[in-house]
């Protein structure tokens, strides 16, 4: 839609996103008292020690303690036992190929190789030969074997560049999972259904982990207390996150900024819930704080560039921004002073906290990148101007940039201490090739679940529409490829997981974890920060709704 300014003329490109769902909720949100609270710690604690005394076990089953370190993992608890379980993963990568304990296990061995994996261990493809044909095909024999296939469904999700094993056991899994899934009853079946729709590396913890423990106490051998300890672990982190949530909602209100700003995604709700998907945990709650304030300016800065301003205010705009002065603020339009202001208060306050602790720099890194973020804002806007369909290589140079992923992984690194270095935040700076494929993940992603409502009010030209228009083809051909250019990202992804990696490996789940939250906000035709239907429940399960112990 098109809205015309009567005061000026202007006829200004609103886009008439959908009004915030969640009113106060939040705002008025009041966590239960000292008592409650304290006596639910001291039940976590009493099952937390317990659960440590299972993990450290030395007499346990090789296959049972790796069930149960993955059950921790899927049940969000895993950051309350890092340095053990870390030590338990490097003694099972180093006794992996003297074990010949399940060797003929398809599940064991599946699970074994993503788990060591995901932890960081760069683990050969070679441990699944035992399972194939002389001509490299997947025996037939594995059909039958469900718990095996599931296991080395999300195995699969962990391959690299150079390996044919993980495509194949993909191709041969879902294959044969989407078979069974008819024939098979609950809950196994609704099992293999979340796993096809989404495969667990590609899922963010604490929605998986939310998921995990409605479904952990119909396992056969499920652990009771582990159980009780993640319930009761869920409840409390959430009432910390209403709490940050609550006081983030106070902030973004006392600059009035619904008021100043109709015209934009009123989403503060939502980013959190997405942010969440970057650090849930309670350690993060600084950074968390920091990223929050940093994504809501750039999401309003998105929308007065894409559904309000016009070139010749967008162009002063970005210029000013280049310049980083603050008393290019008074020279700007009206509607875009508010957000600069708030922009730079955000900055100077985050560089006096960062100085207390001596990385003060890392403010430095976080204006580049916002001057990039504005480069390829207008940069869009003038092919937008200028009805020019770019080439999709021209097109996705600039879409790294505007996709905002380095600038959100840059700010993600801000409140995370000495780890996030100069060195970590340099490695951001330059698009290595893990930032890059995270930024393409997110710029294709977008542009496949927005293709549709973008085009209804002649958005710029998306990714989609530059590759059909240079290569000839149809919607349905441009999406294919699109989605193999995703797939490709991610065995970049991994690959620096599996090392040798340039920053340490908390860093490197940083950005594992923004990738996986696109997953949360889009999917395959509707943007879900954009629309917000299909991400109310979700936030619903996450925020709102606790786990009855």
């Amino acid at each position: 839609m098109q809205c015309k300014n009567e005061a000026a003329e202007v006829v200004r490109p609103l886009a008439n996103y959908p009004p915030n769902i969640w009113g106060d909720r939040f705002l008025n949100y009041a966590p239960p008292d000292e008592v409650t609270q304290g006596r639910m710690e001291q039940g976590a604690e009493e099952l937390k020690e317990l659960v440590r005394k299972e993990i450290l076990d030395v007499h346990k089953d090789p296959k049972e303690r790796l069930v149960l370190l993955d059950d921790i993992h899927r049940l969000g608890v895993a950051y309350q036992f890092e340095n053990e379980i870390e030590n338990i993963f490097r003694n099972f990568y180093k006794k992996m190929y003297d074990d010949s304990s399940y060797k003929d296990d398809l599940y064991y061995v599946s699970l074994r190789f993503r788990l060591l994996r995901q932890h960081g261990f760069n683990v050969s493809c070679d441990v699944f030969e035992n399972f194939k044909c002389e001509n490299g095909s997947f025996k037939d024999c594995l059909a039958s074997d469900v718990q095996g296939l599931l296991s080395l469904y999300e195995a699969s999700f962990l391959g690299v560049h150079g390996e044919n094993t993980p495509d194949g056991a993909r191709s041969f899994a879902t294959t044969h999972l989407t078979s069974l899934a008819t024939q098979l009853s609950s809950p196994m079946a609704e099992q293999i259904a979340h796993a096809l729709k989404q495969p667990l590396h590609r899922r963010s913890i604490r929605l998986e982990s939310r998921y995990y423990i409605s479904i952990y106490g119909s396992k056969a051998f499920h652990n009771e207390a582990l159980l009780k300890f993640a319930k009761l672990d869920f409840n409390l982190v959430q009432i910390l996150h209403n709490k940050e949530l609550r006081d983030h909602t106070r902030w973004w209100r006392s600059l009035d900024m619904v008021t100043k700003y109709p015209f934009v995604r009123d989403r503060v709700v939502e980013a959190y819930f997405w942010i969440l998907g970057v650090y849930y945990e309670p350690k993060y709650s600084y950074a968390r704080m920091l990223l929050n304030k940093l994504f809501n300016i750039i999401s309003v800065i998105d929308d007065i560039y894409d559904s309000y301003g016009i070139i010749e205010e967008l162009k002063p705009f970005a210029e000013a921004i280049q310049r980083w002065d603050k008393s290019c603020i008074g020279q700007l339009p009206s509607y875009m002073r508010a957000i600069s202001q708030v922009m730079f208060d955000t900055f100077d306050e985050i560089e006096q906290d960062l100085a207390l602790e001596q990385r003060a720099y890392a403010v430095y890194y976080q204006q580049q990148q916002m001057k990039a973020m504005f480069q390829s804002y207008i940069q869009e806007t003038i092919w937008h101007h200028h009805n020019i369909v770019p080439t999709f290589d021209e097109y996705m140079r600039n879409g790294i940039v505007s996709s905002g992923y380095v600038y959100v992984i840059t700010a993600a690194y801000q409140g995370m201490g000495e780890l996030a270095n100069k060195h970590a935040f340099e490695w951001v700076n330059e698009t290595t090739k893990t930032i890059k494929a995270s930024c393409i993940l997110a710029r294709l992603l977008n542009d496949i679940s927005s293709h549709k409502f973008e085009k209804s009010r002649g958005h710029v030209s998306s990714a989609i529409d530059c590759y059909m228009d240079q290569f000839g083809t149809s919607i349905e051909e441009a999406t294919k490829v699109l989605r193999s250019h995703i797939e490709e990202a991610w065995k970049d992804i991994n690959e620096e997981l599996t090392g040798p990696r340039n920053v340490p490996m908390p860093l490197v789940l940083r950005v594992l974890n923004v990738t996986r939250t696109l997953y949360d906000v889009y999917e395959d035709d509707e943007d879900g920060y954009t629309i917000g239907k299909f991400i109310q429940e979700k936030v619903a399960t996450i925020l709102v709704d606790p786990i009855e112990a």
